[in-house]
């Protein structure tokens, strides 16, 4: 076909009798003046305004986000004087609470009281487990589309004669620039769509909200661009099979032009990224593949949707750009951490070479454990690392947290994981290990399923996420809750706390669920640095095993409600294995719950904490000072602890001064979907 055959909607102005081009920004120029008849003559006014008014729109969405941004940023900044968790010691008398002034506590009643309301989950089947907040923001999101979708259109029907074929007659509506419109707004999304999806975020840099809280929103605007597209698709497949005529010589002839097939290339690879991206898309293919396809799939769309219409390349770059830096900064984060002295004495790439530590659980999947030196600045606690293990494939990174604490100002930092071994890199991982942990030993370890002196090559990338650490007040209590592997993600924060010197009223606590009493071992030196710092903090760890007694038939300890600094002294509840005894001695701050198999029920419910009564009965003991919740697991214990944290907030109560009902929660929830 003819180039100009690429443009929609041009072939009925009058090319021959024009006497001047009119030209429009991301449309086709007119002709005028219009000698068409009346019909088309006004049909094609509207078109024209409402395209103008379109891209004029597009311009006030992202001058509105740009501003949301500014303002955000700019209050952030203002912000940064709020104090953190570091402070010099307190003297005598320094810990009595002081009085706020009514300002600082609207201040902090109002987040209290958005808490309330905004942090539980909302309408689960349908968004996941994700905030009021966040789905509010999607609404928001939605509306401010929907009013921009339909303003500024002038809603009419024409029926025009059909040139040489007399007697004929076509209907034109406003149903063209209606599609027009929402394709518009299709292609000016595309560059947040890609914004949100980025791990070196500008949205995180001016927010300081963690990268991977705009997943949400970036995976609804993709439903959102999917449905405009497909609305846009719907109603240019009825103007030009069913409106214009004759048929079907109209259809045969606009299904066969460049721009249009481009267009249906579009929508099939659009269609392909929605459904692979879906929960049950995932689930079927596995993230891998999902990640990988989404990537390619995403990037020839783009080029799909500007060999449809290349005016708009506007919207279609800015996307690319954004996805090229993202992988530019990526690239150079890894080659920074690694480029490193050689054992030759040069310069060069050498990839971290860590310790492996296996844990077999044929059951639930093997855990294993990595620890290794790197020389590198220090992190700060929270934040994640991306590990690719070329030993496997380097082609795959996972993310995973560091239990170890970062120490800054020292010239290498320790780095150690853990993660469970389920299926694809991590079980692959896992079957690596234990080849090379069965190469080199060649006796039987004294504890059932660990085994040690193996090497992995590692590369790194990041650090990346949340500074859990940043905004937490010198006075604020902490109680730290995770279930099996998520220990890595709350560990730090006791870790980094336990080594700095504590206002006197200051509690904090440890509550891990695992399903074993073996699984303690995981991260036993961790807990043993807790157990020596534990005398001088009004800590308590609590251990609740779901399945000790099942394996070694003990009766139900005592459950401790509360435990203060004259728990330090008492010995372990329960029994332990013999690699946890080593570790962890019996002057050690563990309390370790379970039950016994007769007291077990078919679901096990008992074994499990009431987390309901573990916040409350910590936030009931606090003296001074709100509380902030650190939380990592499966996610319906995160879905509890968001309904558990909004209950306990009373912003009444906080208005008037007492801050033990000002509750924050901070988890982690980067694998949720």
């Amino acid at each position: 076909m003819a180039a100009n055959m690429l443009v929609p909607r041009a072939h009925i102005q009058n090319f021959s009798e024009a006497s001047a081009v009119e030209p429009h920004w991301g449309y086709s120029a007119r002709l005028v003046p219009c000698t068409n008849d009346k019909g088309s003559c006004e049909y094609l006014d509207v078109v024209y305004h409402s395209h103008d008014m379109g891209m004029l729109y597009t311009g006030i969405i992202w001058a509105t986000i740009g501003a949301i941004l500014l303002v955000w940023g700019v209050g952030r900044h203002l912000a940064r004087s709020q104090p953190s968790g570091v402070q010099l010691p307190a003297g005598v008398g320094e810990g009595v609470p002081q009085r706020r002034s009514a300002f600082e506590r609207l201040q902090r009643a109002i987040p209290s009281y958005a808490r309330r309301y905004l942090l539980p989950d909302a309408a689960r089947p349908i968004f996941g487990r994700v905030t009021r907040t966040q789905v509010l923001t999607l609404l928001v999101l939605t509306g401010y589309l929907t009013i921009f979708t339909f303003v500024g259109i002038v809603y009419k029907k024409w029926r025009t004669p059909v040139k040489k074929i007399p007697g004929l007659y076509q209907t034109r509506s406003s149903l063209g620039p209606w599609s027009d419109r929402i394709g518009v707004l299709a292609y000016a999304l595309t560059p947040l769509s890609v914004m949100l999806s980025t791990r070196e975020s500008i949205l995180s840099l001016v927010t300081g909200l963690p990268y991977q809280s705009f997943n949400f929103l970036h995976r609804w605007l993709g439903y959102i661009i999917f449905v405009q597209s497909a609305l846009h698709t719907i109603g240019w497949c009825v103007i030009e099979i069913r409106l214009y005529q004759p048929q079907p010589t109209v259809a045969l002839e606009w299904i066969v032009q460049t721009y249009m097939v481009w267009g249906l290339v579009a929508m099939i690879l659009l269609t392909l990224l929605v459904v692979l991206s879906t929960p049950w898309g995932i689930r079927l293919t596995g993230y891998e593949f999902f990640r990988k396809a989404h990537y390619v799939l995403a990037m020839v769309y783009i080029g799909a949707c500007w060999g449809h219409w290349e005016k708009l390349k506007v919207f279609l770059l800015p996307g690319l750009i954004v996805w090229f830096i993202d992988r530019g900064i990526r690239f150079a984060r890894t080659a920074l951490l690694h480029y490193n002295f050689l054992p030759s004495g040069h310069m060069g790439f050498r990839a971290a070479s860590a310790n492996i530590l296996l844990f077999k659980d044929e059951v639930n999947g093997d855990v294993v454990r990595l620890d290794y030196d790197h020389p590198q600045d220090a992190w700060a606690v929270g934040q994640h690392f991306y590990l690719t293990f070329p030993d496997s494939s380097i082609w795959q990174s996972h993310p995973f947290t560091p239990i170890s604490r970062p120490v800054f100002g020292a010239d290498t930092q320790r780095h150690s994981y853990i993660f469970r071994a389920r299926k694809g890199e991590t079980k692959k991982i896992a079957d690596l290990s234990m080849k090379r942990i069965a190469n080199m030993s060649n006796h039987q370890e004294s504890h059932e399923g660990l085994m040690a002196d193996a090497r992995l090559s590692v590369v790194m990338t990041g650090p990346y996420g949340e500074r859990t650490m940043h905004n937490l007040a010198p006075d604020s209590n902490v109680i730290c809750i995770a279930g099996g592997t998520g220990i890595a993600y709350v560990l730090p924060v006791l870790l980094d706390l336990a080594s700095q010197t504590q206002t006197p009223d200051r509690h904090m606590s440890l509550v891990w669920v695992v399903r074993r009493q073996s699984d303690i071992d995981w991260v036993a030196p961790e807990l043993a640095i807790l157990k020596r710092k534990c005398r001088n903090l009004r800590t308590g760890i609590h251990i609740y095993v779901t399945r000790a007694a099942e394996e070694y038939g003990i009766p139900p300890p005592a459950v401790s409600e509360k435990v203060g600094a004259s728990d330090c002294a008492k010995e372990i509840a329960t029994a332990a294995s013999s690699a946890a005894s080593s570790s962890l001695d019996a002057s050690s701050a563990l309390s370790v719950h379970g039950v016994s198999k007769s007291d077990l029920g078919l679901n096990h419910i008992q074994a499990r904490p009431n987390l309901d009564a573990v916040v409350a009965d910590f936030v009931a003991g606090t003296v001074q000072g709100g509380t902030d919740v650190f939380a990592s697991g499966p996610g319906g214990m995160i879905s509890d602890l968001r309904r558990i944290v909004a209950n306990t907030n009373k912003g009444g109560e906080v208005l008037k001064g007492n801050d033990k009902w000002d509750v924050r929660l901070t988890c982690d929830d980067r694998l949720e979907w």
